[in-house]
């Protein structure tokens, strides 16, 4: 794997890790025949060192985002720490807050869902929350604002599943807007115009933790990218 050049957004950094902010649009991490630009490429550029931390197609990554899903992330520099965050995280011990633009109005601003989710019985490329062979999965939410047919939701998951928070909005009747898997991405019947984002509206915020060397509380917000505050622009104004 070639370390590749490309601007990173950087939040925090020390010799033991980094937190940095993950464009939309780009993978963590290579996969079985994926030679596109990833996370990971960018990282081997940005830290020398960081080949063979943890697994070795993905090095420093104890965590990850979904291709279009921006926003903080962190990375570990030397085994140690990567074993401490993954400890972490195992243990429920990060906190972490997205935020997410869905469709509609939850009738109730804030409330947990709990769902196990596992593959879609029939689309293996969706994850659902399911009766049988799942993995647990709560996310506590908060209405933030609400729009005429949008909300802004602060979501906190307990638990970190693959597509966690689409499914468990999803599962409310809310998928996030632009989510063209979970449903998304319907037309927006009273709307003075459709407007449909090209991604699912979906930012992670901030995020909580422990510095494994120092035992620091330290936490992070990532500001939100171009497209969202367009959006949200869009909102405020009346136009969508």
């Amino acid at each position: 794997m070639e370390p590749r050049e490309y601007p990173l957004e950087v939040l925090y950094e020390d010799e033991d890790l980094l937190a940095l902010n993950k464009p939309v649009g780009m993978v963590v991490h290579p996969g079985a025949g994926n030679e596109e630009l990833t996370l990971v490429h960018v990282l081997l550029y940005h830290c020398a060192d960081l080949r063979g931390v943890g697994d070795e197609l993905r090095p420093g990554i104890v965590h990850r985002l979904d291709r279009d899903t921006s926003g903080v992330l962190l990375v570990a520099k030397h085994d140690v720490v990567h074993r401490a965050l993954v400890e972490q995280f195992s243990g429920r011990e990060i906190h972490k807050e997205y935020r997410a633009l869905a469709r509609g109005v939850p009738s109730a601003a804030s409330g947990r869902i709990e769902g196990a989710i596992g593959r879609h019985p029939v689309d293996r490329k969706r994850m659902a929350i399911v009766e049988r062979g799942g993995k647990p999965a709560v996310t506590r939410y908060q209405v933030v604002r609400v729009w005429d047919e949008i909300s802004e939701i602060q979501c906190f998951p307990e638990t970190g599943r693959t597509h966690q928070i689409r499914v468990h909005l999803a599962s409310l009747g809310h998928p996030i807007w632009g989510d063209a898997v979970y449903g998304g991405t319907h037309p927006m019947v009273g709307a003075s115009r459709v407007v449909i984002p090209t991604r699912q509206m979906l930012h992670a915020y901030q995020i909580q933790f422990r510095h494994p060397r120092t035992g620091e509380t330290l936490a992070f917000i990532a500001p939100f990218p171009k497209d969202w505050l367009d959006v949200i622009e869009g909102l405020g104004k009346g136009a969508l």
